[in-house]
């Protein structure tokens, strides 16, 4: 079971951070050249360095107070990665009369390739859910730390739903210490600390 605190992190530090998403992929190349590529992760991890939103004294007191209340890497928690964090018009299924649950996912298109994103962590008021293009003001709740949408009746069969939102990214930070040095009075240097995107 992973261990997550439901709590984000400072969203004006998250601003400057460095990072994105992660793949991994295993090469193989023959005598001759030719390249074999497997594709060991399905789906992307998010890996970020946030020591270079760090600003200010106040940022650094900020961020050594959440690094020590998550235990280091023990416990996870949101972090909104400010190059991707909205949703609009995302299909999320099509209604069969029976089935009532949904999970948010993001969609991006590049030609004729999608690649589809399960969303888990959506940001608490930003849901908007569509049946038929036409937006629902009730009879659907929404669970904001699984992503999952459920119907107090399940939609009619060839219903499309669809959502906007807003969303984070659920994660840890990928060091057990935090190494600070000062560079002069009130001037503080970090010089790395990363963050990872957790599969939950």
């Amino acid at each position: 079971m992973v261990a997550f605190h439901e709590v984000q992190f400072p969203p004006k530090i998250a601003y400057g951070a460095s990072g994105g998403a992660e793949f991994n992929t295993s090469i193989s190349t023959t005598f001759a050249g030719f390249e074999q590529r497997n594709v060991n992760w399905q789906k992307a991890r998010g890996k970020w360095d946030v020591s270079t939103g760090l600003k200010t004294k106040t940022d650094m007191d900020t961020l050594q107070a959440f690094f020590r209340a998550r235990y280091g890497k023990a416990y996870g928690f949101r972090f909104k990665d400010w190059s991707d964090y909205q949703a609009v018009g995302q299909n999320i299924g099509t209604g069969n009369g029976i089935l009532t649950s949904f999970q948010l996912t993001k969609t991006y298109t590049s030609g004729a390739y999608s690649y589809v994103r399960e969303i888990k962590k959506p940001v608490s008021g930003t849901v908007k859910i569509y049946l038929n293009s036409v937006l629902q003001s009730s009879g659907y709740s929404v669970d904001y730390s699984t992503g999952i949408i459920t119907f107090t009746t399940a939609p009619a069969n060839t219903v499309l739903v669809s959502a906007d939102f807003e969303f984070d990214v659920p994660v840890r930070f990928d060091t057990d210490s935090l190494t600070v040095r000062a560079d002069g009075p009130g001037i503080f240097i970090w010089d790395s600390i990363p963050i990872m995107e957790i599969r939950i």
